[in-house]
């Protein structure tokens, strides 16, 4: 059987199907989420790093509705629609989903991914699904941050032009 296809944006009833596709081709996954409220280089290089650690990427992505509970108001700067096909364009992705609980747990527990990565900012004891990949065998992949790349970064200086 071969790979699934790359670039998707997944709803939430594709992701078990997907991720068996995955598995039943002998294939590992990675996943990683976040806001990527504002696509930059830095967001790159994670995405690069966590394909690196997996044969397949799927990109946990928070809905518009919950990147203003956790950033606020005036958050996102794009909506989730752009974000998903913006991330889903890139090499490094397989496939993208959104999530609008307050944690990507329930996507971790529907996509039983191999390898959870997330920023080396998080301590492992703190990376939700944590546990949970690594009572199925995976394991957890800390990645380093791009110093001078973050999406505060970048709005701060666009309204210091403004």
């Amino acid at each position: 059987m071969s790979p699934p296809e790359r670039g998707l944006v997944l709803a939430r009833h594709e992701l078990g199907p997907w991720a068996e596709a995955v598995h039943a081709a002998g294939r590992t996954i990675g996943f990683t989420n976040g806001c990527f409220d504002l696509i930059h280089a830095g967001h790159l290089a994670g995405f690069l790093r966590a394909a690196a650690a997996a044969d397949e990427l799927i990109v946990a992505l928070n809905s518009d509705a919950s990147v203003r509970v956790l950033k606020g108001e005036g958050r996102p700067i794009l909506p989730e629609a752009d974000r998903a096909a913006l991330i889903a364009s890139l090499r490094p992705v397989s496939a993208v989903t959104i999530f609008a609980e307050p944690t990507p747990l329930e996507t971790i527990l529907q996509v039983r991914p191999d390898v959870l990565v997330k920023g080396s900012e998080y301590e492992e004891a703190d990376i939700v699904g944590a546990r949970e990949v690594m009572s199925w065998g995976g394991r957890i992949v800390r990645v380093p941050m791009v110093p001078g790349r973050s999406t505060s970064q970048i709005i701060a200086a666009i309204r210091r032009l403004a």
